[in-house]
């Protein structure tokens, strides 16, 4: 009777270590398998310099720069340069009536100094309006000491040096010069002391082309 159940005591075990066996020989079988993660790394530190880096290395043409819309005139820019102008003016009299300013021709920056055009004449007529405005005297050196009658008209204002007066009674003059770019005309003023030849006031501005085609002006030398 003890050797029937010590047989049977011996057969379980024997049956239990060869299922252990096997579960470890199984499990030594199975391959651990990790998930692999297909999101992509991004750097975005690196993305921003890479792309900084390009935009530095392309040329920038500011000639193809165009707005779509724009309110942006001529007289904009005069005005502009006019307040540039008397920012240094204000310092230069307590009293503005005590300057009077002769506005000559924007001209073109070359050799001679003596070339312009229609955007020249126009800045010119802008800054007597612009001047003047500001409260300065302006003077108008163009106007004939009488008033031409003709067929053609009732005429003031005259190039005719015979027909000016010698005295412009203008202690000051405003000059300037245009420079021709890709994308603009650069225009450069300066108020100079007529007596003592000082530059006192200076302003200097670029018009986009986009402008001057707007107002049709044309920019060959007269």
């Amino acid at each position: 009777m003890h050797f029937k159940y010590l047989n049977s005591a011996i057969g379980l075990t024997t049956l239990l270590t060869l299922a252990g066996c096997s579960i470890i020989q199984n499990n030594e079988s199975v391959e651990v398998v990790t998930p692999v993660d297909n999101t992509p790394n991004y750097d975005l530190t690196s993305m921003l310099q890479s792309v900084q880096a390009e935009q530095n290395s392309e040329p920038q043409d500011s000639s193809a720069f165009v707005p779509l819309k724009h309110h942006k005139t001529l007289v904009n820019y005069v005005e502009q340069m006019a307040l540039d102008l008397v920012d240094t003016l204000e310092s230069e009299a307590q009293d503005n009536n005590s300057i009077n300013i002769a506005v000559t021709t924007i001209v073109d920056l070359d050799a001679s100094l003596n070339k312009s055009n229609q955007l020249g004449n126009q800045i010119a007529e802008s800054f007597i309006h612009q001047l003047q405005k500001f409260g300065y005297g302006v003077v108008d050196f163009k106007a004939m000491n009488s008033i031409d009658v003709s067929n053609r008209g009732d005429f003031v204002l005259s190039r005719d040096i015979e027909k000016l007066s010698e005295s412009s009674m203008a202690n000051y003059v405003l000059a300037g010069t245009l420079i021709y770019r890709p994308n603009g005309v650069a225009v450069n003023t300066r108020v100079i002391n007529v007596h003592s030849k000082h530059v006192v006031a200076t302003s200097r501005k670029l018009i986009p082309l986009y402008v001057l085609n707007k107002e049709d002006i044309y920019l060959s030398s007269n």
